[in-house]
């Protein structure tokens, strides 16, 4: 059975508040645990399912980092605590039953002990190219006709220049910026090799994935110098205004 408390039991190892209260809606199973599923705050994706004790629970509160319950341990593991891919925890969701939870994280590195980036990588079925999505599609998944909202690269400017100036603890991005300049362009390296590939496998679900991966660490790169996604979209810009006067 799980412990009751990541500390022993004391008092003061227990949280309190809004949080108590939260925790206090939980459902648990016989075995004193509840599944977690974790996804990605900034993509939407579903990258692990995990379970937690109430100890584990109330250590993720208190912490900030991804607290489970190890069945194969059976104790308290906080993930990335031996291969420093750590979470942190941005939000935690009760469902509409209470009995699951859903962290949403901001990942330091891989999410899978295999290298994948989420544990979910042995599809058994795929959409066909183009095919339009069923219900029950993560969230990162936006339909075509709707695209992603029209300030999604100013947002994203503006978390990527926070990062740079003030390094969040567990931050995937501020660990890349504390790594360097090379481990940036690195990334930005790896994910263009990414795209070539997916292309050459003309696997259009993974292409996508893969420019939306190079994007992001282009503005990785970008906000290293201080530059913002909209200077590029002026260029853009300014280049589809001159061939437009060329054309003319």
């Amino acid at each position: 059975m799980p412990a009751a408390s990541p500390d022993g039991g004391g008092p003061s190892a227990r949280v309190t508040g809004a949080a108590a209260d939260w925790l206090g809606q939980v459902r648990f199973g016989p075995d004193g645990l509840v599944p977690v599923v974790v996804s990605s705050l900034a993509s939407g994706d579903v990258l692990m399912l995990a379970y937690a004790s109430a100890a584990a629970l109330e250590r993720t509160v208190r912490t900030g980092q991804a607290w489970f319950w190890s069945r194969s341990r059976d104790g308290l593991w906080e993930k990335g605590a031996t291969s420093g891919n750590r979470m942190r925890v941005a939000e935690l969701v009760l469902d509409c039953d209470g009995d699951a939870v859903l962290y949403r994280v901001e990942p330091s590195g891989p999410a899978c002990h295999t290298g994948e980036e989420t544990c979910f990588h042995r599809p058994a079925l795929r959409p066909a190219a183009g095919a339009p999505r069923e219900s029950g599609r993560p969230p990162s998944e936006i339909p075509r006709e709707s695209g992603p909202p029209p300030d999604v690269l100013a947002e994203l400017g503006r978390v990527l220049a926070e990062r740079r100036r003030q390094p969040e603890p567990g931050s995937y991005v501020a660990g890349l910026y504390a790594a360097g300049l090379d481990a940036v362009l690195r990334k930005v390296s790896e994910e263009a090799t990414e795209v070539v590939l997916a292309a050459k496998d003309a696997d259009a679900e993974t292409l996508v994935a893969e420019v939306a991966d190079l994007w992001f660490h282009s503005l990785v790169a970008l906000a290293w110098f201080g530059r913002e996604p909209s200077e590029v979209l002026a260029e853009l810009g300014r280049r589809r205004g001159r061939r437009r006067a060329g054309d003319s």
